[in-house]
């Protein structure tokens, strides 16, 4: 009977209680939007409690064990003691999250359910916002058992009337009045988490955002604005913030004014021929995958894309490389090539046909399987270029920095092919070895489905590769317009 009315509850839509808005006074409006706040605060103590329950279910007794090959070696595992280090990337898809997000869910429900059972209680009972509820996490999460119980029962009662400013800082020095040392680990574990990130804004616009210590970030700020300032009394008068920004640039690409030490940076650009062309605005069907018969590319195609590069100017940007991808219709990766493997294709012909115009035979297609476990140079060319990142869902790293995959194990039976690799960094790639209960699926366009043992299912299309349900849902152009016969 349990199971039948868990079964019976889990199956029904969400829905929540609502006034309607038009009818309260403002009044009650305002004691609805308080009521409204309650509600988040439980909700939230109510996601904690199932995280926590789901955690339980994950202990970390079927992890590679120390000394094992598939061990882990570094990186940061699961934030709840005792359980499986793969359990931030099953959160992850189930809450449809990155997996750092869904480590941080894991650590603050560890820390307020487990450490801190009063301030999740005063969730419970919508006396506490999730918000003020995470202050508490984030500043005692490190701290000693005698620690919290010194400082929350202090400052709980009043946590309500506190900004989350106030609350924190009140926090810091509570904790820091209880224990001196408390401060100085809460510093050394900051730093230890200093890093660099990229956000993509608007307009073609990134930020690049440095994270580390106070000193160093108020150093490297004053060389930056010294620099736009000087240039500013050189004559340049474009906004300071466009004139840090390039001094930023110009510290970061050119140190030492281009007598320090070299880098390399690697960009993809990838561009439809549509769009090289003078008023292009984009790719129409056929001009990123000619094909016969939907098998790219023959001799005749090939001569005819080589001939629009060269009429469009493309080559290689200075110390860069150019390689050229064959789609199809839906955006699925057919072949790529660098520009001088498509002049020797050009030149060379069908290896039966010679050039023969007439041939139909395809000269690009994806790269052959190989008799072994190894992928060539080829398929991982290929893998890199349609895949770009890895492939397991929310994750990010480019494929410059991944594994090339078995979706179907080599040493049970799956081919060293196209059509069964994919790119997965080291972390994704160990737990699809080693974690059980999860599935890995690779469809023939290159879509990847990922389930996890607890049955949420996420699914992975390559970049480039259209939806089929997006692909019908995209209005049929207008039939041109007819004009009237000239009479």
């Amino acid at each position: 009977m349990e199971g039948a009315l868990v079964g019976w509850l889990l199956e029904r839509p969400p829905t929540v209680s609502r006034l309607p808005v038009g009818a309260p006074s403002p009044g009650e409006k305002a004691a609805e939007l308080q009521r409204v706040q309650a509600r988040k605060a439980m909700d939230a103590a109510y996601e904690a409690e199932l995280v926590m329950g789901l955690a339980a279910d994950r202990p970390d007794t079927d992890d590679p064990p120390s000394g094992h090959p598939g061990a882990r070696r570094r990186g940061a595992g699961s934030p709840v003691p005792g359980t499986s280090e793969f359990l931030p990337d099953e959160l992850a898809l189930v809450m449809n999250c990155s997996r750092s997000f869904a480590s941080g869910v894991l650590s603050d429900a560890w820390v307020l359910v487990e450490r801190m059972p009063a301030v999740h209680a005063a969730c419970v009972a919508g006396d506490l916002d999730w918000w003020r509820a995470r202050a508490f996490a984030d500043v005692l999460g490190t701290a000693s058992d005698e620690v919290i119980a010194a400082v929350v029962p202090a400052l709980l009662p009043v946590a309500a009337g506190l900004s989350s400013g106030q609350l924190r800082r009140r926090l810091i020095a509570a904790a820091i009045a209880a224990d001196e040392a408390f401060a100085e680990e809460r510093r050394i574990a900051a730093e230890r988490r200093a890093r660099v990130r990229v956000y993509p804004t608007a307009d073609g616009m990134s930020m690049l955002a440095s994270e580390l210590p106070s000193p160093v970030a108020a150093a490297m700020w004053s060389v930056i604005d010294c620099a736009a300032q000087l240039a500013r009394t050189g004559g340049d008068d474009r906004p300071i913030g466009v004139l840090r920004a390039d001094a930023h640039a110009a510290l970061v690409l050119r140190p030492g004014g281009g007598s320090g030490p070299a880098f390399t940076g690697h960009v993809t650009v990838l561009a439809p021929l549509a769009a090289l062309r003078p008023g292009g605005a984009g790719a129409v069907d056929g001009d990123l995958g000619p094909a016969v018969d939907g098998t790219p590319i023959t001799a005749g195609h090939l001569r005819e894309l080589m001939a629009q590069l060269a009429a469009l100017g493309v080559q290689a940007p200075p110390k860069g490389s150019l390689a050229v991808a064959l789609t199809d219709e839906h955006g699925a990766l057919l072949g790529c090539a660098s520009a001088g493997d498509l002049a020797r294709l050009a030149a060379r012909g069908c290896r039966t046909h010679g050039r023969d115009a007439a041939c139909r035979c395809p000269l690009l297609t994806a790269p052959p399987p190989v008799d072994r476990y190894t992928p060539s140079s080829a398929q991982l060319r290929f893998l890199r270029l349609r895949d770009r990142t890895c492939r397991h869902p929310g994750c990010a790293q480019p494929a410059g920095r991944t594994d090339a995959d078995h979706v179907d194990a080599y040493d049970c039976g799956g081919r060293t092919g196209c059509d069964n690799l994919c790119c997965l960094c080291r972390t994704h790639h160990r737990l699809k070895t080693f974690a059980r209960g999860w599935r890995f699926q690779l469809l023939a366009d290159g879509t990847l489905r990922v389930t996890t043992p607890s049955g949420t299912t996420r699914t992975t299309r390559p970049p480039g590769l259209r939806d089929p349900l997006e692909q019908h849902a995209l209005p049929s152009p207008p039939p041109p317009p007819v004009e009237p016969p000239p009479f």
